[in-house]
């Protein structure tokens, strides 16, 4: 399902709301979501998962087309996890997830 497909979903299930308007509170949500993460905050929904940033150091690579060296920078990549509640929704009320949760 892609953003608009969301936005459209949501807009059929509350026909009070005018499709403008839930595009506009997705937006809001995701942007919301992203402005925590740059500023690296963790951003948790319960039972759906949690969103996070985590650190790749570093590395020196290899070119796989001619296999030569190549340094790749440090960066920041967005993690999700999912929540306990989701994983059970999903695998029929049994969680195979971390042993942590």
């Amino acid at each position: 399902m892609i953003k608009s497909e969301l936005v459209q979903h949501i807009a059929e299930q509350n026909p009070h709301l005018y499709q403008r308007d839930v595009e506009n509170i997705v937006n809001a949500i995701l942007d919301e979501i992203t402005e925590a993460l740059m500023r690296g905050d963790r951003v948790e929904l319960r039972g759906f998962g949690a969103f996070s940033v985590k650190n790749r150091p570093a590395r020196i690579g290899r070119n796989p087309r001619t296999g030569q060296k190549v340094e790749v920078d440090e960066k920041f990549v967005p993690f999700f996890k999912t929540g306990k509640e989701m994983r059970m929704r999903l695998n029929d009320g049994v969680d195979h997830g971390d042993k942590d949760d």
